[in-house]
C-alpha cells in the first residue's frame, strides 16, 4: 500500500529531523527542505498529500509561499507552524488557503491527527467532485429541445417549483421522472436540504415501512437496533417515491397521514414524530385504473397528485432527437476520452424512424454500444442496433417505413412473444394496459393465442 506523501518545510535542521522521525514512525514518506526555494521545487515534483510548512523561512515566509504553491495544486491542505501565534496571521493564512495553524512547540500527536484529517477530508472532496462530474455526464438535459411536448413540461415545471404541494409525475420507463424529480427538487426553496429517494416497486411491504418509517429497537425480529426512517433523514427536503402506484395498501393509509398531518410513527414505537418534506411521486402506470381495480386508495392518489405532471415519449417529440444525439454523443466523448463524434445523416434518419418503446434511457443504451463498437467514427446506420431489428437496407434504398407501421409491427412481435397476453406486454412495452388495448383496436391486431406457439 501506497504511503502519504508529506512535504516538511522547517528551516531548524534540528526540529525537521525531529519531524521528518516522528512523521516516518507514523507511516508517511516524508519530503523534507528549509527553504522556500526548496519547497516548490518538492512541490512540483514530489506530489505531496499535504504540506507542513514553518512560517518563517531564510528566504521568505508562509504567507508568501503558500500563494505560490496553489497555483501550481490548489488541491493539497497545508498546516502552517510558527513561534509567534497570532489571530490575524492564522486568519490571513486560511484565507490564502492553509488548512491549520499550529503554535510551536508542537504537540506531535495533534500535529499527526490534523494531517490524517486533511488528508482523509481532501480526498472525500475529490470523491465528491468525481462523483458529481460522472453524474452530470451522463445526466441529460431534461428540457433540450423545442417540441411542443417538452416545452409544455418546461413550462409547467417552472410554474410549480416553490410550491410545496406533492406532485405526480406519469410518463412511460425510460422518460426522465427520476431526472425531472431531481431537477424540481435542486432549483426549488429546498435545493439545500436533503433528497432521498426510493423505488417503491422493489421492496416488500415490510422492508418499505422500515425504509420510510424507521424503527424502535426491539420492535421485530432482527431489529437489534434502532433505524432511522427516509422521512426523518428528508426533514425539511424532498422525498422521490418511484413507482408509487407498487405500494402496499396497508401501508397506503401511514404515508396518507404523513402528508395531510405531517406526522408518522416508527415501527415499534408510541409516539408520533413530526417531519416537513415535499414529496414527488413517480409511476408508469394508469393511477386512475389502479384505483379503479381498488389497488390504490383514492384520497391518496387525490393528495399525491395534486401537481400532476407528464413526460413524454420520444415517440412524441421526435424533432428533439438531433439535439439528445449531439448532447449524449458530447458525454460519451468526454466519459470515453476519445475524439468527437456524430451521426450520419442516413444514421439520424434511422434514429428518428424507431418508435423508441425505452425511451431516452433506450437511445442512451444505442448510443453508448455504437460508439464503443464504432471505434470512433462518424455513426452511421450500420453502427446502430435496436432491440428490434431495423434494416439499415430499407433506409439506404429509400424504403423508410412510418412511425405508425413500425408501431404495429413492434407490438405484434410483442404480443407474440408473450403468448397474447395483454398484461406483460405491456410491462415489455413500458406502456399502461389500457393504451396497450388502445393501440391493438387502433391497428385492427389480431392477438395470438398461447397454444399457436411453439
Amino acid at each position: 500500500m501506497l504511503k502519504d506523501r508529506i512535504l516538511l518545510v522547517e528551516d531548524e535542521l534540528p526540529v525537521r529531523e525531529t519531524l521528518s522521525d516522528y512523521l516516518q514512525s507514523r507511516n508517511y514518506d516524508v519530503l523534507a527542505t528549509g527553504t522556500s526555494a526548496g519547497a516548490e521545487q518538492l512541490w512540483r515534483a514530489g506530489h505531496p498529500d499535504a504540506a507542513v510548512l514553518d512560517y518563517c523561512l531564510p528566504d521568505g515566509n508562509a504567507l508568501d509561499l503558500i500563494p505560490r504553491l496553489k497555483a501550481v495544486d490548489p488541491t493539497i491542505p497545508v498546516i502552517i507552524l510558527t513561534g509567534h501565534g497570532s489571530i490575524d496571521l492564522a486568519v490571513e493564512a486560511v484565507k490564502l488557503g492553509a488548512e491549520h495553524f499550529l503554535t510551536k512547540p508542537i504537540e506531535l500527536a495533534t500535529l499527526s491527527l490534523m494531517l490524517q484529517r486533511s488528508i482523509e477530508n481532501q480526498r472525500n472532496r475529490q470523491t465528491q467532485l468525481a462523483e458529481k462530474s460522472r453524474q452530470q455526464r451522463r445526466t441529460f438535459d431534461l428540457f433540450l429541445g423545442a417540441s411542443d411536448a417538452i416545452t409544455r413540461l418546461a413550462e409547467t415545471a417552472r410554474k410549480v417549483l416553490s410550491s410545496d404541494s406533492p406532485i405526480l409525475i406519469q410518463g412511460e420507463t425510460g422518460t426522465g421522472k427520476g431526472v425531472l424529480a431531481h431537477w424540481l427538487h435542486q432549483n426549488g426553496p429546498r435545493a439545500s436540504s436533503p433528497f432521498v429517494d426510493l423505488n417503491c416497486g422493489a421492496l416488500s411491504r415490510d422492508l418499505l415501512e422500515t425504509e420510510l418509517f424507521g424503527h424502535e429497537r426491539g420492535a421485530f425480529t432482527g431489529a437489534v437496533q434502532t433505524k432511522i426512517g427516509l422521512l426523518e433523514i428528508a426533514h425539511k427536503g424532498t422525498v422521490f417515491l418511484d413507482e408509487i402506484g407498487d405500494v402496499d395498501l396497508q401501508v397506503q393509509p401511514k404515508l396518507l397521514k404523513v402528508l395531510e398531518e405531517k406526522q408518522f410513527r416508527r415501527l415499534g414505537d408510541v409516539r408520533d414524530r413530526r417531519v416537513d418534506i415535499r414529496l414527488i411521486a413517480a409511476t408508469h402506470q394508469d393511477m386512475a385504473r389502479r384505483v379503479r381495480e381498488k389497488l390504490f386508495r383514492s384520497d391518496l392518489y387525490f393528495r399525491i397528485s395534486a401537481i400532476p405532471l407528464t413526460t413524454p415519449p420520444l415517440r412524441e417529440r421526435i424533432e428533439d432527437i438531433p439535439s439528445l444525439v449531439a448532447s449524449i454523443l458530447g458525454h460519451l466523448v468526454t466519459d470515453l476520452a476519445i475524439n468527437p463524434i456524430e451521426a450520419s445523416p442516413g444514421a439520424m434518419r434511422m434514429l428518428q424512424t424507431y418508435t423508441w418503446p425505452g425511451n431516452i434511457r433506450e437511445l442512451r443504451n444505442v448510443l453508448e454500444r455504437a460508439v464503443l463498437l464504432n471505434g470512433g467514427r462518424t455513426l452511421t446506420e450500420r453502427d446502430l442496433h435496436f432491440d428490434v431489428d431495423v434494416e439499415a437496407g430499407n433506409l439506404e434504398n429509400g424504403n423508410i417505413k412510418t412511425l405508425e407501421t413500425m408501431e404495429r409491427e413492434y407490438i405484434e412481435q410483442v404480443l407474440y412473444l408473450e403468448g397474447g397476453r395483454v398484461e406483460p406486454a405491456a410491462r415489455k412495452l413500458g406502456i399502461p394496459r389500457s393504451s396497450l388495448y388502445h393501440k391493438i383496436k387502433q391497428y385492427g391486431i389480431s392477438r395470438p393465442s398461447a397454444h399457436t406457439l411453439h
